[in-house]
């Protein structure tokens, strides 16, 4: 590994882990210490997806055509860190909320801007990329671990006592070093400078052609839709796990990562053995089953339960999302791959998390009770049951194809 690669791999390191760091734990916090409902963390997680759709425009206006990759990058972290310490010191859910959606706008952009940083050095990235993109999964889990094992600040008593609190102090710190750092990093000018640019190019809107093809159309709404259910998992699964008694859950969710690097090395033999509907088919029904586990386990006497549904994330994540990133490749002419991978990442983290995001808070609290607690068996059923729905739809609809260079 030359020198250049571990400055890469430092980089995504930093990147996954001041998310990581935070993200988590963010309902459990917000619940437990600015006593907000379930709208509100909603409203919180929800930020995730205006940042995804307002991305494009930084990234298509001002960092393509004006500004180095890396400089944009170090900016974004530094002012990322200030918004941190804010958030650090917010007493209640309407001085905590504007910085938090401050902050997502800034950071989401960061996702593409580290991708672009490490594919201007690479001579090979489609064999060199994924190893320096593990090292965020790595970060991840991490942060995760150091929540809890570390600092125990996810422990039934520290959350009484407001100490998650301290992860937003913990990523700004991070933050900090990572902007510092991004200014030393390789110089990654602007690929489109002095090129014409239209809100259709930012958009990818040239890649609505694509839904002219029934199957791919059937394709798209089903990942909008498995994207609504998939919302309750990241705003709801550690608070829910705290507040059932499950010891370390914000570690114990790093499972989720774990499974996610050792099913994206299943995934080329699952797709070349069982074909693309099969492996889209079989990541829809992880959810199903994931949402089912939580509705029925507990940690006394059916934790494998609660585990399990941990580590399906990586069934989830890659059998669904990465497969459909490489079927919706696959169907894109030469012309139109960003644009498409730009209107798919749009149209799920954009718009169906967004969805997911206010109706899983409105779901939760018509089932929180007036002493706080909640019908979680019920609030799991509920995204178990529309995930199926969406499973049984998509299984009927849409047919199988090859992929490959002849695939239509």
């Amino acid at each position: 590994m030359n020198a250049i690669t571990v400055r890469l791999c430092a980089m995504m390191f930093m990147q996954f882990f001041v998310w990581g760091a935070w993200f988590v734990t963010l309902g459990t916090f917000m619940g437990s210490t600015l006593q907000a409902n379930g709208g509100e963390i909603g409203m919180a997680y929800g930020t995730q997806s205006w940042g995804a759709i307002i991305a494009p425009f930084i990234i298509g206006l001002i960092a393509d055509r004006y500004f180095n990759a890396e400089r944009i990058l170090g900016v974004l972290h530094l002012v990322g860190a200030g918004l941190m310490y804010l958030l650090f010191t917010s007493s209640d859910f309407n001085s905590f909320y504007p910085y938090l959606f401050v902050y997502m706008l800034c950071y989401m952009p960061t996702l593409a801007l580290v991708n672009s940083v490490s594919f201007n050095q690479l001579k090979d990235p489609a064999s060199e990329f994924g190893k320096i993109r593990l090292w965020g999964t790595i970060g991840w889990i991490v942060a995760g671990l150091v929540i809890s094992y570390v600092f125990s600040w996810d422990s039934q008593g520290s959350i009484a006592n407001g100490m998650l609190r301290n992860t937003f102090a913990m990523t700004a710190i991070v933050s900090v070093v990572l902007g510092f750092y991004s200014f030393t990093l390789p110089a990654t000018p602007p690929a489109a400078r002095g090129q014409a640019v239209s809100i259709s190019d930012i958009l990818g809107l040239e890649a609505l052609a694509l839904l002219k093809d029934r199957n791919y159309a059937v394709f798209f709404l089903a990942s909008v839709l498995i994207c609504i259910p998939l919302a309750f998992y990241y705003s709801y699964a550690n608070p829910f796990l705290t507040e059932i008694g499950v010891e370390n859950a914000t570690g114990k969710m790093t499972i989720g990562q774990v499974s996610e690097v050792l099913f994206m090395l299943l995934l080329p033999v699952f797709l070349k053995r069982f074909g693309i509907k099969a492996t889209l088919l079989f990541g829809m029904l992880a959810w199903v089953v994931r949402y089912v586990s939580f509705a029925y386990g507990d940690p006394n006497n059916s934790m494998f339960l609660l585990l399990m549904g941990i580590a399906l994330h990586g069934i989830c994540y890659d059998f669904f999302f990465v497969s459909g990133q490489i079927y919706t490749d696959n169907k894109a002419g030469e012309k139109i791959k960003s644009a498409a991978q730009g209107m798919i990442t749009l149209a799920t983290y954009g718009i169906g998390m967004l969805i997911g995001f206010a109706a899983s808070g409105k779901i939760v609290d018509a089932y929180t009770t007036v002493g706080g607690s909640h019908d979680w068996q019920t609030i799991w059923l509920i995204p178990a049951g529309f995930a199926a729905a969406v499973f049984v739809l998509f299984a009927l609809v849409f047919k199988n194809e090859t992929l490959g260079s002849d695939a239509k």
